[in-house]
């Protein structure tokens, strides 16, 4: 192929009844040449996963700053993650970055009617660091989400240019309290300030989605009645495109397929296992949702990398907890529900428990992180092309504010942070100052401003980082 010039087009499909998926990048898609640079140069295009963990950390508390809980005692590269809630980490330190006592303002309180909302303003702000308006109605209106922004700079050339998930239900409709739409605090994305963007809980609309597995009502009908994959649907094409490509290429396409089968076959346990009559833990979920947290998050995880790995998309926003959710957690060792956990009253005991549950969360991403590092695409895995922003627009949830948020950059980031760094920012220093610098260094060089920001923010620095002013 390559002596030849002939090769495979990157947009190339399997397509079955109902089904159309997506290849990833194999080398018969790269001749030499202009065009095998123009295919890299696509393959080399960053990704990015928004997470947002709800309700801030006990590391902002008096007695967890004091203790570590959250970010380590060292700045710079010779940090200890050993005690505090980011320890599940410590096999990725070289690809992480910690940015710690930022701040997320405009999910404060400005006026006295405003006062007890921050549960229903806090996730609006976490991706716009813009200020919600308070309404039940219709008229919200906050700010576009980075997501959103880089999707629009660089998810026009895929299938989906964004997706977005979650975890916890979500009801966007009318008002939920302290004169707050729902829509605010059960999104993270807005593609314009005026326009939120829904969420997706089930994995198997998510599955569907991706993999082009809707079709028509009567070709979904027929697949569920057959008990048949998609797959199986896409058998023909997958032999003659076997017999197109080299021999790598082909185990290429066979991990590939056996990795999409996997997470169908386990999002028809659940389903199977949620139909069966046995008592629900979360009775009113669809079928697709599983009642443990953990098989959930793993579930989103593999579909997301499977979508980074295919170029379906290029952008994800995760929503992974709720405000004021009641749920508990017990992989973590703590049976609190997460909620009243986070009111800690300041109790030693409370704060050491709650960061134990930040821990539990944090821990969730190694998971993913393993699954990134284990695709390979071109030169490198989709781990290094990967930029996974986790964190929170919350501080001490005991008290609701906004100072000290928990914050964290994970992945290669295609080479636009050295990693392996706490960097501390100086006190009063906006969130919004280590975003805007993040897009910038992620190709968003024209963006001047970003929600609240006062300036650029320096990476790459050990040591206190200074606030620039804008």
């Amino acid at each position: 192929m390559f002596l030849t010039g002939k090769h495979i087009p990157r947009r190339t499909f399997l397509r079955g009844l109902g089904a159309t998926i997506s290849l990833p990048l194999l080398d018969a898609m790269t001749p030499a040449g202009r065009v095998m640079g123009q295919i890299r140069a696509e393959a080399d295009r960053s990704r990015l996963v928004a997470i947002e963990m709800v309700h801030g950390s006990a590391g902002a508390a008096k007695y967890g700053l004091e203790n570590n809980l959250w970010a380590p005692a060292q700045v710079g590269r010779d940090f200890d993650l050993s005690g505090s809630s980011l320890s599940p980490l410590e096999a990725y330190r070289k690809v992480m970055t910690i940015v710690s006592n930022t701040d997320v303002r405009m999910a404060e309180a400005f006026e006295p009617e405003e006062i007890g909302g921050d549960h229903f303003r806090s996730s609006a702000v976490f991706l716009t660091q813009a200020r919600p308006h308070q309404t039940e109605g219709s008229d919200v209106r906050v700010g576009k989400s980075l997501d959103q922004m880089f999707a629009d700079r660089y998810g026009q050339t895929t299938p989906i240019p964004s997706m977005q998930l979650c975890i916890e239900p979500v009801d966007q409709a009318g008002g939920c309290a302290y004169g707050y739409a729902c829509v605010y605090t059960d999104t993270i994305s807005w593609a314009s300030e005026t326009e939120p963007l829904p969420m997706i809980r089930d994995p198997r609309v998510v599955f569907d989605q991706l993999f082009g597995a809707g079709g028509t009502a009567e070709q979904r009908a027929l697949r569920r009645r057959t008990n048949m994959s998609i797959l199986d649907w896409v058998t023909r094409e997958v032999a003659e495109l076997k017999r197109a490509v080299g021999t790598e290429d082909r185990r290429r396409i066979d991990r590939y397929l056996e990795n999409i089968r996997e997470i169908e076959r386990r999002i028809e346990m659940v389903e199977t296992r949620n139909r069966s009559g046995e008592v629900r833990e979360l009775p009113s979920a669809p079928a697709g949702v599983p009642d443990s947290f953990e098989e959930h998050v793993k579930l989103m995880f593999d579909l997301q990398a499977l979508a980074f790995a295919s170029d379906v998309t290029r952008v994800f926003s995760f929503k992974m907890g709720r405000d004021g959710s009641s749920r508990v957690y017990p992989g973590s060792g703590v049976d609190k529900p997460f909620h009243p956990a986070s009111h800690h009253g300041d109790n030693e005991q409370n704060i050491i428990d709650f960061a134990q549950i930040n821990r539990y969360h944090v821990g969730m991403l190694p998971y993913f992180l393993d699954r990134l590092a284990e695709m390979q695409e071109g030169d490198g895995s989709l781990l290094d092309k990967t930029t996974i922003l986790y964190g929170s627009p919350m501080g001490d949830p005991n008290v609701h504010n906004h100072k000290r948020c928990p914050l964290v950059v994970l992945g290669g980031t295609n080479g636009a942070l050295a990693g392996g760094e706490h960097i501390r920012a100086e006190d009063g220093t906006p969130m919004a100052n280590v975003l805007l610098s993040l897009m910038h260094r992620m190709g968003l060089e024209d963006m001047e401003t970003f929600g609240d920001s006062t300036g650029e923010f320096s990476f790459g620095q050990s040591g206190l980082v200074s606030m620039e002013a804008g």
